[in-house]
């Protein structure tokens, strides 16, 4: 039977995803209602610059006091598209003390202090759903939540940033330079301004550290997510990794240990070889790989930002906070109940790929050779090739390992650098998905 009174809504943020969630809501509003059992109806819309002008919104529902909107007592459903930590969290928390639930796009505060929503949420008896903060429209979040609960998740390794898929790609097909493609993506709206969070890793490592804390059921905050960035990711390793029959993306990975006792959450650019099926991952789009125990190998792909991507990701947790609402019930809160430890970086296991300048004389490999095997590090392939006669009497030395601690191979790398016949190492790179 169809409930007449609606469902009300709030919206925190009105920018570029809240916008088009208002507009959705509002187009597709007879849809909205079948598909929930009962209409929702926009109540409130908190913004910063209610001057601006918004279309498919009522004026009279724009306000600039988003605490007064969550206080209210009659909303059903927060949507939180604000971004940041401040005042979104404190506002999430007033929501759930207020009988909202909340659907939230919020991926830094969600990787901070995912663990506090989470227990203000049961606490409230209320739900807290965010798909859109991973990976825009692409449905991962539930399945990992939910489809594959039953099932053991060992690894999720993915390109959950659009903007550094489009600039890497960029690299590798047009063999354009770092800074030539970024400027080509932030022409194209793909990069901010300011693209630090994306090209130096920080906007996937929030995106890792929540899908670590739902694929192995235990917390893993930021802090615990090894990152590094892709600024300075070259031509010349662009070209080492086209003879390897790789190509380079910038991947989030979280694995669980090989004895289940721990896991590991990190983000950098890795080489992989072009049969795997992130390979093929091209422009800004992104794709996460699972490998699980009984599903085995599953892949997830689709656009992974933008306004009407991630607007889809939100109205589809609102339908789902919705009817959840009208069943008197909540969804499938927090997973986190093994509380696995998280492991160093040191201790990943991997393959790597490294370039050095060195000295064009005899008896450089030898010594090379020799500062592997001290630290317990096994070669697969060396190359060697000398410079033009204008870069003088010096040779580049590409090294390829096989799987060795990543303590191992910084030990490695640091001898290596003491040596006076290496003149510097150009390049590290990890080998993975082989």
């Amino acid at each position: 039977m169809m409930r007449t009174r609606p469902l009300k809504v709030a919206l925190l943020g009105c920018g570029v995803v809240g916008s088009e969630v208002a507009r959705i809501m509002t187009t597709h509003a007879d849809d909205l209602t079948a598909r929930i059992g009962a209409p929702v109806e926009l109540a409130g819309v908190a913004v910063r610059r209610p001057s601006k002008v918004r279309e498919n919104i009522d004026p009279a529902l724009i306000t600039t006091d988003a605490t007064a909107l969550v206080k209210r007592g009659d909303i059903d459903v927060v949507i939180e598209v604000i971004g940041g930590i401040e005042p979104a969290k404190t506002l999430i928390t007033t929501a759930f003390e207020h009988g909202a639930s909340v659907v939230s796009a919020n991926k830094a505060l969600l990787a901070q202090d995912g663990a506090a929503l989470h227990a203000a949420a049961d606490q409230a008896g209320l739900d807290l759903y965010y798909e859109a903060a991973v990976a825009g429209a692409i449905p991962l979040i539930r399945p990992l939540r939910e489809s594959l609960a039953g099932d053991k998740i060992n690894r999720v390794m993915g390109i959950v940033n659009g903007t550094t898929n489009f600039i890497l790609d960029k690299m590798d097909t047009t063999g354009a330079g770092y800074q030539e493609a970024l400027d080509e993506a932030t022409a194209l709206g793909y990069a901010e301004a300011d693209p630090t969070a994306d090209v130096e890793g920080y906007d996937a490592a929030a995106k890792a550290a929540i899908l670590a804390g739902i694929a192995f059921h235990t917390r893993v905050r930021l802090d615990d997510v090894h990152r590094e960035g892709m600024t300075e990711v070259s031509a010349a390793d662009f070209a080492s990794a086209k003879r390897m029959g790789c190509t380079i993306k910038l991947l989030a990975i979280c694995e669980r240990a090989a004895d289940g006792g721990s896991v590991t959450a990190r983000v950098h650019p890795a080489m992989i070889p072009l049969s795997h099926p992130l390979a093929s991952v091209r422009e800004a789009y992104n794709a996460v790989f699972v490998e699980a125990e009984a599903a085995g190998r599953l892949m997830f792909y689709g656009p992974g930002a933008g306004g009407s991507p991630t607007a889809s990701a939100v109205l589809g947790d609102l339908v789902a906070v919705c009817r959840n609402k009208l069943a008197e019930a909540t969804g499938p809160g927090e997973s986190a109940y093994t509380q696995l430890p998280v492991s160093p970086m040191g201790e990943v296991v991997t393959r790597y790929h490294i370039s050095l300048d060195v000295a064009d004389k005899p008896g450089v490999l030898a010594q090379v050779a020799t500062r592997f095997a001290e630290h317990g590090v096994s070669i697969d392939t060396v190359r060697q090739q000398g410079h033009s006669e204008s870069a003088g009497d010096g040779a580049s030395l590409v090294v390829v390992t096989h799987r060795a601690p990543d303590a191992a191979l910084s030990g490695t790398v640091e001898a290596l650098r003491k040596l006076d016949t290496v003149r510097g190492v150009a390049s590290i790179m990890r080998v993975e998905g082989e």
